[in-house]
């Protein structure tokens, strides 16, 4: 792992800009793939690397346990959270529910409104920029972006808190199946699966974004060690 700057180390931080600096770097390293599903996060180790204290890490710690990133467990510690085949297929079928509810409140009133509809676009944008770049871990950030600026359509504040731990878990999932996607298709193809449902959105189509929603979320690639194949 490439060894960073502690987080006490940047001039004139509170407790609660720790909290939030430790909560970032380990919600990256899991959701890049550094720290692996099951790995044991050990509070002595942590608190050195980061040149924190305890009490800021064991926030982050519980924050990312509200967000299904991280398991505390009695008497054994915090490990990254582990997701079984039915785990992954109910989070799955769940964003399809929550992602359709967004698409079709946003376009009640014809297109979405502007500001929304640009930022899905720049979302749209960085995924195609990583994946004809070959940057696996950013394209896998501009998924997740892409995915929130989606529901963020809608307009729904409660809507997009309830989705957020959502693909914020299935963004765990790739993560450790990055490489077995790219053998399996190629990220450029994932990328105009998102830029036609940008497109279909766009044009207020309200048909149109349906059946362009339904074949995306309808993709999948082989997880054996899951032992199905996983929409994506």
């Amino acid at each position: 792992m490439t060894a960073e700057a502690p987080l006490a180390g940047v001039e004139g931080l509170g407790a609660q800009s720790l909290v939030e600096l430790a909560l970032r770097r380990l919600r990256a390293e899991i959701l890049d793939g550094e720290l692996a599903p099951g790995e044991r996060l050990v509070e002595e180790q942590l608190t050195r690397r980061f040149g924190i204290s305890r009490a800021p890490l064991r926030e982050a710690l519980r924050l990312l346990g509200q967000q299904g990133l991280v398991e505390h467990l009695p008497r054994r510690g915090v490990r990254v959270a582990e997701l079984s085949a039915k785990d992954i297929s109910e989070l799955f079928s769940l964003r399809d529910v929550l992602e359709e509810f967004a698409v079709r409140t946003a376009l009640a009133g014809g297109t979405p409104d502007p500001a929304r509809l640009a930022a899905l676009e720049r979302a749209t944008e960085r995924i195609e920029r990583a994946s004809a770049e070959n940057r696996p871990v950013k394209r896998a950030e501009a998924h997740r972006e892409y995915h929130l600026a989606l529901v963020a359509l809608a307009g729904h504040h409660h809507l997009l808190r309830m989705y957020e731990p959502v693909i914020l878990q299935l963004q765990l999932y790739m993560a450790t199946n990055m490489r077995r996607e790219a053998e399996q298709r190629s990220a450029v193809e994932g990328a105009k699966r998102h830029r036609r449902l940008y497109d279909a959105v766009a044009s207020g189509d309200a048909d149109a974004v349906m059946s362009a929603l339904h074949t995306h979320g309808a993709q999948t690639f082989l997880a054996p060690e899951l032992g199905a194949d996983t929409p994506h």
